[in-house]
């Protein structure tokens, strides 16, 4: 195994070649070499790997341990069709953050930077509320329900909303949703997770209806929501 090391925005980047078995001790003696000095963004160039067996798996999963131990992030790009199987057959597809190029690989820790800096934000922004009417289409994700439905945003923040209009879904149901929030960013569309329904007794006025939080929503969305609230509500204190 051979490794060589550089550095692209902020990112240490490990290009390997040759061979990940028994031998590849060098692999864990870099990764524990960088997190010493501090370098706890790793991406793993795989492009050039002849072959790994499941001595090499491991090794790679105790780097991998350590990364995380230590609050690093390691994550792969490039590797090999003749190698996928074993990462398919291994787990490691499921548990490693896998991409097909160096600069996607990068702009995933952009990514994450952007999800640091919302969470470390006062909660007071992170779940700032925007009392606003918002069109609005949804439909389930199962597989029996395909038609989208229409209703309407009355309430909106970056980690969900209330949507009024539809009251036949279940708690903890998935639901694809598409925001249109005007004049920009314009249509997001996100999935999200049914946790309130409406009680027509207690809340009259707001059935039907539901409180959906976003799942799986990429940072740069969410900051766009942020942006969006900000500005409306500033908007809205403006002219009271």
């Amino acid at each position: 195994m051979e490794i060589s090391v550089r550095r692209r925005q902020g990112v240490t980047i490990l290009d390997i070649a040759g061979r990940i078995d028994v031998d590849s001790a060098i692999f864990i003696e870099t990764i524990g070499y960088l997190l010493r000095n501090g370098e706890l963004d790793i991406l793993c160039n795989m492009e050039e790997v002849e072959f790994i067996d499941y001595t090499g798996i491991s090794v790679i999963a105790v780097a991998y341990k350590e990364v995380i131990n230590n609050n690093g992030r390691l994550k792969f790009i490039n590797i090999p069709a003749h190698l996928k199987g074993i990462f398919a057959i291994s787990g490691l597809e499921r548990t490693f953050e896998i991409y097909a190029s160096e600069e996607v690989g990068l702009n995933s820790f952009k990514e994450d930077r952007i999800i640091e800096k919302i969470k470390q934000k006062p909660l007071r922004r992170r779940f700032k509320r925007l009392p606003i009417k918002i069109k609005v289409e949804y439909r389930s994700l199962s597989a029996k329900e395909t038609e989208w439905m229409t209703g309407e945003i009355l309430d909106l923040s970056a980690v969900g909303a209330y949507i009024m209009g539809y009251n036949k879904f279940s708690l903890n149901e998935s639901l694809l949703i598409r925001m249109y929030l005007s004049p920009k960013p314009g249509m997001i569309e996100t999935e999200a997770r049914v946790v309130w329904l409406s009680d027509r007794r207690v809340q009259p006025q707001y059935h039907p209806g539901m409180g959906v939080e976003f799942c799986n929503l990429p940072s740069v969305v969410q900051r766009k929501i942020l942006d969006f609230i900000d500005r409306n509500i500033t908007f809205t204190a403006n002219n009271i």
